[in-house]
């Protein structure tokens, strides 16, 4: 006989190959959610337009008999283990749920047998509505009668969960107040979330009515960085006259390590090469010599109140293409520069501060994902994927330039092919969406002397199950 739950109640289920009922007549959608209530990305959103999941832990199907249920399979024993949440969403294409007659989630076994159920009595003017989930506790699987609704539909569900909204589709992203953007680029460290649940093959349900409490991470405090006190000049001899000399200017420390680039399975344009660092107190010429042809990154940091200007030099040690001009403080950033024939890299660089530059294969730069990554200045970014729009968010003064560099069907390794035409060129704060092709490709933020921001937007497929949403 089914236990029957009021909203909040929750029972241990069989951790076992299950089937959950959801009546009547809703659109009905699937949440998988990781650790912090989140969506890892599209791929985790189950709903008409895309019924099953990539892990074959989670399918959805049309009742045959046409009486306005939603049949979810559900595998719990197959869930990823990051998965921690199995969320069952109802929405409505029209009116609200409180039109909705005998809206309910019930969870059955295999053959038939009624586990658990849940019925709304309280739906009001929510147009979608959290209706249970499925979470793991204690080595096993629990189920929630949850039944929160959202006034403001999908949009407001999907925000809540971590899923990346079009921006025709709700609230945008409160906007920054000038906070500086963190200079990292290390690598981003894959987090283990525990070993292998194991799996429970009872029957028996119980009914807990208490709430269960997730535990929040600490959140690391970092010390300021603190400079050492610079050290007292000693005496002058008597009735001498003491020639001080100036200390030298301090090099600013490398961006971040330099650790060989791994080959990447994913990137195959350009040559691997061990990183090369060179340092300098003023203006200079970089240059490296035995260098692969063809385009690399310039990593470049500086301590300096005034101007920045790089150029190319030719063979003949004339300035050629200008790649910053700057009067930003302390400018860093990434260069794209192409290496001649002879493997000669030659930059002329004008900075009245010291200076650090490291010189890296095209493979080192930094991927686009569905992960926000932020960075200042100039940079160098790869796209591996598919057709994919992604997000652009500059909050510097002055000028912003864009080029995409198709590399699908280039295959001279040596040269760049030309830059792909209408992208971006504007001046001050900006936000803006790139429609990119297939990759791979190169991204290159040209001119950005300020903070900004980059991810991909959600695969279509998010697009496409809020077009239900109301505002």
């Amino acid at each position: 006989m089914m236990r029957g739950l009021v909203k909040g109640d929750n029972a241990f289920v069989p951790t076992a190959p299950l089937r959950v009922a959801v009546r009547n007549g809703v659109d009905v959608a699937v949440l998988l959610l990781a650790e912090g209530g989140r969506v890892r990305g599209d791929a985790d959103i189950v709903f008409h337009g895309a019924p099953v999941h990539s892990s074959g832990a989670v399918r959805l199907s049309e009742g045959g008999d046409g009486d306005g249920t939603v049949w979810l399979e559900t595998g719990l024993p197959a869930v990823e283990e990051d998965i921690t949440r199995v969320l069952v969403v109802a929405s409505t294409e029209s009116g609200t749920l409180r039109d909705v007659e005998g809206l309910s989630v019930a969870v059955l076994g295999t053959d038939g047998t009624a586990v658990v159920g849940y019925e709304v009595t309280d739906a009001g003017g929510e147009t979608a509505m959290v209706l249970a989930e499925l979470y793991r506790r204690a080595g096993g699987w629990k189920f929630r009668a949850v039944g929160q609704g959202y006034l403001d539909g999908l949009t407001g569900l999907a925000v809540d969960h971590g899923v990346d909204v079009p921006e025709d589709h709700g609230t945008e992203v409160a906007p920054d107040h000038g906070v500086d953007v963190p200079e990292d680029h290390g690598t981003e460290v894959a987090v283990d979330h525990g070993a292998d649940v194991p799996e429970d093959h009872g029957t028996e349900v119980a009914v807990d009515h208490g709430a269960d409490v997730a535990e929040e991470a600490p959140v690391e405090n970092r010390a300021p960085e603190t400079r050492a006190p610079e050290p007292d000049l000693p005496p002058s001899p008597p009735q001498a006259v003491a020639k001080v000399v100036e200390p030298p200017a301090r090099v600013p420390a490398a961006p971040a390590p330099a650790p060989f680039p791994e080959p990447v399975a994913d990137w195959t344009f350009g040559a691997f090469f061990e990183p090369h660092t060179l340092s300098g107190p003023g203006n200079d010429v970089i240059s490296v010599e035995g260098l692969p042809p063809g385009p690399v990154v310039v990593e470049l940091a500086l301590r300096t109140e005034g101007y920045t200007g790089v150029w190319t030099l030719t063979p003949d040690n004339r300035e050629d293409d200008l790649l910053v001009n700057s009067t930003e403080e302390n400018f860093r950033g990434r260069l794209l520069v192409v290496v001649p024939e002879n493997g000669r890299l030659r930059l002329k660089l004008r900075a009245d501060g010291p200076w650090q530059a490291r010189v890296l294969p095209l493979a080192a730069a930094r991927r686009l994902s569905e992960e926000t990554m932020e960075g200042w200045g100039p940079d160098v970014l790869l796209h591996t994927g598919g057709t994919a729009d992604a997000a652009l968010h500059y909050r510097g003064s002055s000028n912003f330039i864009v080029d995409v560099f198709e590399l699908a069907e280039h295959d001279d390794p040596t040269v760049l092919p030309d830059a792909r035409p209408g992208y971006i060129n504007e001046i001050g704060r900006r936000r803006e969406t790139l429609e990119l092709p297939e990759g791979p490709l190169l991204v290159h933020l040209a001119r950005a002397d300020g903070p900004w921001r980059a991810r991909l937007k959600q695969p279509r497929a998010a697009t496409a199950w809020l077009r239900r949403a109301r505002r």
